[in-house]
């Protein structure tokens, strides 16, 4: 990995609970296959997505949630129509549907998750914009990209942390993408995600962290008991409220968790980003 990319210090070692018990493997299984079911459900379906109202996406992402043993509650709504960024902590690969439940958009992804299994081709053809986070030379193509996109009246979602976080730490949210949302003259909309308990302590049981591997992750979320994914839709950005993409940033990123942070291990140091720090505004790409 480049020393370039933006790292949290969470690993599942030191951050993640442990998955349930061998008691709980019948009701995992369970959900797991209706997981599955609904993911090929939108792959046969994905030829006909122009067809299928916003609606019916909104309410299939909150039944995969769902039936991944995870109650969904959404506060606030985003507009239907019109460009718009979306962009939201980063905790979990159950992000990606709970935007989606709040607003479908095209997705913003890094190049990986084009070979994950189902989800990648799903991704794929709901029209991900995939970006090689390797490349640094990439980005003002990335961000021309996603400014093209907002122009025709799309709606795009991003992680501006570039990383995963446990949900008791956050990372800073990075700025490039913001000058998307500038030259585009489009609003931002904020979504701050939390996963807690029933009885509301946060849960770290859905964080997807570290080297931890993605069927490791899902089997852990299928298997636990009580999960909540809060979707907070925050106070849209209106465009020409903020000059620059700093501020823009700023003003998009949640409030740090209440709660301490745990022990993380000591991140390993790196040069700052160059989204972060370059001066150079990308070249914005017409309709």
């Amino acid at each position: 990995m480049s020393v370039w990319l933006p790292a949290a210090p969470c690993t599942p070692g030191a951050c993640v609970e442990p998955a349930g018990s061998v008691r709980s493997a019948p009701r995992a299984l369970l959900r797991l296959t209706a997981v599955l079911a609904l993911l090929l459900t939108g792959i046969a379906l994905s030829p006909l997505s122009r067809r299928i109202p916003a609606g019916a996406t909104r309410r299939w992402c909150r039944w995969i949630v769902r039936a991944a043993g995870v109650r969904v509650r959404i506060s606030g709504a985003a507009a239907r129509s019109g460009g718009m960024l979306l962009v939201a902590n980063h905790i979990s690969w159950l992000d990606i549907p709970l935007l989606a439940a709040v607003r479908p958009a095209r997705m913003l992804a890094k190049a990986e998750i084009r070979h994950w299994p189902v989800a990648g081709p799903l991704a794929a053809r709901g029209g991900a914009l995939f970006i090689d986070r390797d490349r640094l030379r990439a980005l003002p193509d990335t961000v021309a990209r996603v400014t093209a996109v907002l122009r025709n009246g799309g709606a795009v979602a991003v992680f501006p942390e570039g990383s995963t976080w446990c949900g008791r730490a956050q990372g800073d949210f990075r700025r490039a993408v913001f000058q998307a949302a500038l030259d585009a003259g489009v609003p931002v909309q904020p979504v701050h995600l939390r996963y807690r308990l029933t009885g509301g302590a946060r849960s770290t049981a859905p964080a997807f962290v570290g080297d931890d591997s993605l069927p490791a992750s899902v089997w852990r979320v299928v298997s636990a008991r009580g999960l909540v994914a809060d979707v907070q839709v925050r106070t849209v950005i209106a465009p020409g409220s903020h000059a620059d993409r700093r501020s823009l940033a700023r003003a998009a990123q949640p409030a740090p968790p209440p709660q301490p942070r745990p022990a993380h291990a000591a991140p390993a140091a790196r040069v700052p980003h160059p989204a972060q720090e370059s001066p150079v505004r990308p070249a914005a790409a017409g309709p």
